[in-house]
């Protein structure tokens, strides 16, 4: 007999309940109970739907109302499963891998999605989420290693918006174009797009790593000659107070690429003398490396592209974490 019997966190389909439930596995019958007041899965409507319920973490699960039979056929089918293997467990080589909890995370929220495309901000929002969710990523292991977590989160990211993108054009680019100038506009519209989400989704990612981090920043905010850093440590208020002490000021710009781009970080912030710069570049010339140092841009990478970059020069790259923890540290000494 196999027993769960400690309340555990259990959504079904976007509705959160602390529900019980227990597996008795010589009577084959699994009990819930504990849900709250007008659950709306307990009526006689809901007769005949399969219920899955999908252990997510040590305290957590995740459950799934399939009413179609489609659905029901096409789930059996994918499980290689019969309608009498229903009302037990399903053995453990059948178990949902982190990329399809994921995604129909992602299904989910496209479901409830009221517009054609939402904020970039409330994609990487829900793209952590659901990556979150799928791998059962703590606080703690974003503290343990932010740089791995902050590139999985881009990739989910990236896969989300795919998702959303697929399901918004693909009616339509099944459809002929009546002129070029419709194919050239819907084009424009796609591409725009995302080149918007590209530009914005690190500078959403890396503000949920300094809030992790529990890191005093402020984002977009304007200087000097409304100069508009991407992330100013600790906020606009210290660095506009000239009795603030220089040496516990930080600016951080944020750029997807910096081979041509590097120079714009040098006019921001005039206050702070080393200019840090996060980016997602794979490898840089080195007398480009060469003319950065002599600016005083020091720059921020993932420490899994370390490798890509001249090896003379990786003593003076900071990975993620290291910054972070020289943030923290500078924050917390004064």
């Amino acid at each position: 007999m196999l027993i769960l019997n400690r309340n555990r966190v259990l959504n079904i389909t976007g509705i959160y309940t602390q529900s019980r439930f227990k597996y008795y596995g010589s009577k084959n019958e699994c009990h819930l109970t504990k849900f709250q007041k007008g659950f709306p899965f307990l009526s006689d409507d809901n007769v005949g739907n399969l219920l899955i319920v999908c252990k997510i973490a040590s305290t957590s699960y995740q459950a799934f109302v399939l009413e179609k039979d489609d659905e029901i056929e096409d789930f059996f089918a994918a499980l290689n499963l019969s309608v009498t293997d229903t009302n037990k467990l399903i053995p453990k080589q059948f178990q949902f891998l982190p990329e399809d909890i994921m995604f129909e995370c992602f299904i989910t929220y496209l479901k409830k999605l009221k517009i054609d495309f939402p904020p970039t901000y409330d994609i990487a929002t829900n793209a952590r989420f659901c990556y979150n969710i799928a791998h059962s990523t703590t606080v703690k292991s974003i503290l343990n290693d932010p740089d791995s977590n902050l590139l999985n989160w881009l990739d989910a990211e990236f896969k989300l918006f795919k998702t959303i993108e697929n399901d918004r054009y693909s009616k339509r680019i099944k459809t002929p174009f009546s002129t070029v100038e419709e194919l050239v506009e819907i084009a424009n519209t796609i591409l725009n797009r995302r080149k918007s989400r590209a530009g914005k989704s690190l500078e959403h990612h890396l503000s949920e790593i300094f809030q992790q981090f529990k890191i005093a920043f402020e984002s977009q905010v304007i200087t000097e000659d409304n100069k508009k850093p991407d992330f100013l440590f600790p906020n606009r208020e210290a660095y506009l107070n000239p009795r603030f002490d220089d040496l516990k000021l930080c600016v951080l710009a944020s750029k997807t690429t910096c081979k041509d781009r590097w120079r714009q970080v040098l006019n921001e912030a005039d206050r702070i003398k080393t200019k840090h710069l996060f980016t997602l570049q794979q490898g840089i010339s080195s007398n480009q490396l060469e003319e950065m140092i002599k600016y005083n841009v020091q720059l921020v990478v993932p420490s899994l592209y370390l490798k890509n970059f001249p090896p003379q020069f990786h003593e003076k790259f900071l990975t993620l974490d290291k910054f972070l923890r020289h943030i923290k540290t500078t924050q917390e000494m004064y």
